[in-house]
Order: structure tokens, then C-alpha cells, then sequence
């Protein structure tokens, strides 16, 4: 099992996210996966730099610790030959650290280029051609590629890694997790979903498999429930939400009817570090490698500071 930091680009500003991945690195995590998004999901969160450039940064002040972005959508707001480049560069830059975790995106970060959205049908068909789009360029020379929603026209990476990355594809249900399969080399996940993980290795997955835990460490499991009411409660409202809502003032009024006891229902809350070991173990017995806590507690110190000395230590490695 590898474990993981969620670096919340919407939460904190570029320097602040390298001091803590740095932090993370010290305190025993064997990697940080950070979101790339365009917008906060709330004006409360108040951030959201450019996720590339924190990764680059990281990568230069760090010694061991794995990277990965939670996810990237290659298919409106980035075109795929752009993240092809992206990620070969970060992969030398970081000697081989970098996971690139994709997945279909939200209206949220990618309408605002004003290409449109579009259908759940087609967010699939346009991930499956970007895929398709990357690991052709990965294979080296000139490639062209005309697809049905996207093009590439003699386009060359120069600059490849020796080792390529892994590409963990994000997957709410099963023709996600079957892409992850074929098309990518990894799988990524945000619940304790077995059957995503059956899906995946019954089309012949075989990579790491990331699942994210949110969390909120506070000295009291009041204060950290508080919090994530203030800033997170977005994550309550399901994917279908998630997904479709183009501004945070969107989320704020798709969030109004959430209470401190819908947080209370999906967040680990509060210093008991038994609770946190359950729910790593429950997503290990749904057959998940790579294990990300996501904090929304009000102190990032505090819990990489909890981790260090009350936790990492009771978790199976």
C-alpha cells in the first residue's frame, strides 16, 4: 500500500501548496495528488493556480515523494497532445515520479474556454479519443489522429521519458473502469467501490489502484466537522451535481441544504485515529493500493503533525 496527501488547489495558493507537499514528504507520505481545476467549488476556498506549474515546483524540492494530478480532464479545457507534453516533461523533471490521473471533467473548470460540455456520452467518447491521443504520442515521431470530437495534426513530444507514466483513469461506474483497462495503466476512484476494481482487472488492469478518503483532522471532532461544513460541504451533493454546475455560486446554492450531519456521514472527523485506520482498511479490503487522505480540517500542520505521530504508525503498509 502507498499513501497519499490530496494537495487542495481550491484551499490554498501555489506556495502554500509546495510547503505542504514538502511537509508531507517529511511526515512519511509516499506521494501528493493535487486537483486541477480552473475554479474553486466555493468562493469561501478562495484558490485554484495552475496546477502544473505547483507540480513542477514540487518536483524541484522534493527528493522521493510520488506525484499525481487528482484528476486532469484532457478532453475541452486542455487538448490531449498538450497533457501528453505536460506530463513527459514533469515525469523527467521528477526522474520518474509522476502519475497522471485523468478523467472526464467537470463543467465547472472546462466551460470556461467556451467550447461547451456536453452529454455524459460524449464527455466518455472525447476521454477515450484523448487517451487514444496520448499514448499514440507516447510511442515517439510524428503521429496524426482524427477522431470524432478530436484531431492532431504531425505532432511530435520530443522530450519522452525512459520510463512512461502511469495514467490512472478516474472511474465512477463500470465503462470508466473498463477505459482505465484498456486505455490507460491505472485506475482511479473516490469511493470503496470493489466492483470498480473487478471491472478494472477483469479487462486485464493490472496498475495501481487510487481511492481518496475525505477526512478532517481538528482537535475535536466538532471543530473539524465546523470546517468541513464551511468549505467542503460541495463534496456532499454527488457527482451528478458535481459534475454539471458551472460557477461556485452554483455550488453554494446546490449546498444549502446541506448540514453538519451530511459532513458528519462522509468525512472521517476529529483526532480518533481508530476511525482513520477503519476506513483505510475498508478501502484495502475493496481492493485499492495507492490510499489518498483528503483533509478539510481547518489545519494542515495539525494533521500532517497527527499523521506523523498517532497514525501513520497503525496503518498497514
Amino acid at each position: 500500500m502507498k499513501l497519499g496527501y490530496k494537495l487542495a488547489a481550491e484551499a490554498f495558493g501555489p506556495k502554500e501548496l509546495v510547503r505542504q507537499a514538502i511537509r508531507a514528504e517529511q511526515a512519511g507520505f509516499d506521494f501528493v495528488e493535487i486537483s486541477d481545476h480552473f475554479h474553486p467549488w466555493l468562493d469561501v476556498q478562495g484558490h485554484s493556480p495552475f496546477a502544473w506549474n505547483v507540480l513542477s515546483a514540487i518536483a524541484a524540492q522534493t527528493r522521493t515523494l510520488g506525484l499525481a494530478t487528482g484528476v486532469t480532464c484532457p478532453t475541452v479545457r486542455y487538448h490531449p497532445a498538450i497533457i501528453a507534453q505536460a506530463a513527459a516533461t514533469l515525469a523527467i523533471l521528477s526522474d520518474d515520479r509522476f502519475t497522471l490521473g485523468v478523467g472526464s471533467g467537470e463543467r465547472l473548470n472546462e466551460h470556461v474556454v467556451g467550447q461547451g460540455f456536453g452529454s455524459v456520452r460524449e464527455r466518455h467518447e472525447r476521454l477515450t479519443e484523448a487517451l487514444e491521443i496520448i499514448n499514440l504520442l507516447w510511442q515517439g515521431g510524428y503521429q496524426s489522429y482524427q477522431g470524432k470530437h478530436l484531431q492532431l495534426e504531425d505532432a511530435r513530444v520530443f522530450d519522452l521519458p525512459d520510463r512512461l507514466p502511469t495514467i490512472a483513469v478516474a472511474a465512477g461506474g463500470p465503462r470508466a473502469a473498463e477505459l482505465a483497462a484498456t486505455h490507460g495503466s491505472g485506475l482511479f476512484a473516490t469511493e470503496p467501490r470493489a466492483d470498480l476494481v473487478e471491472t478494472f482487472t477483469a479487462h486485464g488492469g493490472k496498475g495501481p489502484r487510487y481511492v481518496e478518503i475525505p477526512v478532517a483532522w481538528a482537535p475535536t471532532a466538532e471543530a473539524a466537522v465546523t470546517e468541513a461544513h464551511r468549505t467542503t460541504r460541495w463534496a456532499v451533493t454527488g457527482w451528478k451535481v458535481m459534475a454539471e454546475l458551472p460557477n461556485p455560486v452554483n455550488f453554494e446554492a446546490a449546498a444549502a441544504t446541506v448540514g453538519e450531519d451530511d459532513v458528519r456521514e462522509k468525512f472521517v472527523a476529529g483526532p480518533d485515529a481508530a476511525r482513520y485506520v477503519a476506513a483505510v482498511q475498508e478501502h484495502l479490503d475493496a481492493g485499492y493500493d495507492h490510499i489518498v487522505l483528503m483533509n478539510a480540517g481547518p489545519d494542515p500542520d495539525g494533521f500532517l503533525d497527527f499523521f506523523t505521530g498517532e497514525l501513520r504508525d497503525r496503518l498497514p503498509r
